[in-house]
């Protein structure tokens, strides 16, 4: 197998128009319009750094192809994907909760969710060693019949499926690391046992009333759905915590055949929309150890799924010090706010968030 890391991206992700706005919410007429919060910049720069660092060069570009509707029906009502491409034919709306279709945003969304089914077939047939595909539109809050926090269709869970009926893969996990739960996966495959789904994600945030510990999955997928709410405040220690204790453990025990992880960079400690303390660094110590699981268990059949991340600033570097870690390579670009602060120990508050956890999933998985 050739060892390299494939780079999936397409300047047309960058198209999709979500309009002006103060963060989330229409301005209505008594705040200033501001720019959307899921603009295109975060992604732009990401990919502006690949090329001013020459890391690009470290990565084998792969051209994403677009889903076809079929392979986004896996997922999606007919209904709702008729009405994202009405939606964008007609100029725009809202195909959700604050789900913003622009003009021509259903192609660039088939693109989105055509691009991860790229990387899937590139990493299925050993073409790269594992892959990330930085689309936009982004996916993992879209329920299957309808679009929510800036998503359209959820390009993970499409890959899941289509790995599941093109490559006959029965065990696969997806590892949301997003601050924000991964509801549109969850409701995916919350009664599969196919998909092992694991979701840590800052407690009390967006989408509301979702992400709670006791939700397990039900019928066969019972055991099958981890959530880990973790508290605002928790830095690189706290989630190194969470791999040692529940996250690592689980994926040994499931011994999967694939690993997708919905890369969301909005822990990172300056993002507008979350209240986690990830560093730079902490991402590549997250990246390197999944890396390390799926070579241990699936030939290191890995991919990166983009999700949110809304520092523009700040979400460029997370994402190379993630492609250093698939890669297996430096790039010659230090952390400009790596001060040389050292994180602390882990909180008691962030120990007993995590020991919760382990109490309702102790009777599905073992814990040393």
């Amino acid at each position: 197998m050739q060892s390299s890391t494939g780079f999936i991206c397409d300047e047309s992700y960058f198209w999709h128009q979500t309009g002006n706005g103060a963060l989330m919410l229409s301005a209505s007429g008594w705040i200033q319009e501001d720019i959307h919060a899921e603009n295109p910049e975060t992604k732009r720069r990401i990919k502006n750094l690949l090329d001013r660092s020459h890391f690009i060069k470290e990565l084998e570009q792969i051209e994403p192809r677009y889903a076809t509707r079929q392979e986004v029906e896996t997922n999606h009502t007919a209904d709702y994907v008729e009405k994202v491409k009405t939606l964008s034919k007609s100029g725009g709306g809202d195909a959700g909760e604050h789900a913003i279709v622009g003009p021509g945003s259903y192609e660039i969304a088939l693109l989105s969710a055509g691009g991860v089914l790229t990387a899937v077939d590139s990493v299925m047939n050993d073409k790269v060693s594992n892959a990330y595909a930085l689309t936009r539109p982004p996916g993992h809050h879209a329920e299957q019949d309808g679009g929510m926090g800036f998503c359209l269709f959820n390009n993970v869970a499409i890959a899941a499926k289509y790995a599941w009926s093109k490559y006959g893969l029965k065990r696969i996990v997806i590892l949301d690391w997003d601050v924000h739960h991964g509801n549109g996966t969850e409701s995916a495959f919350y009664s599969d046992s196919e998909v092992l789904f694991i979701s840590v994600h800052q407690e009390n945030i967006f989408p509301k009333n979702r992400g709670a510990i006791t939700y397990t999955g039900k019928g066969d997928g019972l055991g099958y759905n981890v959530n880990i709410e973790l508290p605002a405040g928790t830095g690189n220690e706290g989630y190194n915590y969470t791999f040692d204790d529940v996250i690592e453990p689980i994926i040994n025990q499931y011994q999967p055949e694939l690993i997708l992880i919905s890369a969301g960079q909005d822990p990172s400690r300056f993002d507008p929309l979350g209240r986690m303390l990830v560093t730079a660094e902490g991402f590549h110590q997250m990246a390197s150890r999944v890396k390390t699981l799926a070579e241990r268990h699936c030939n290191g059949r890995l991919i990166a799924c983009h999700e949110g991340g809304y520092s523009t600033s700040y979400v460029p570097f997370c994402t190379l010090k993630i492609l250093e870690a698939f890669s297996g390579k430096q790039s010659n670009v230090e952390d400009p706010f790596d001060l040389g602060h050292h994180e602390g120990p882990i909180y008691q508050n962030q120990i007993e968030a995590i020991n919760k956890v382990k109490e309702i999933q102790n009777q599905y998985w073992s814990f040393p």
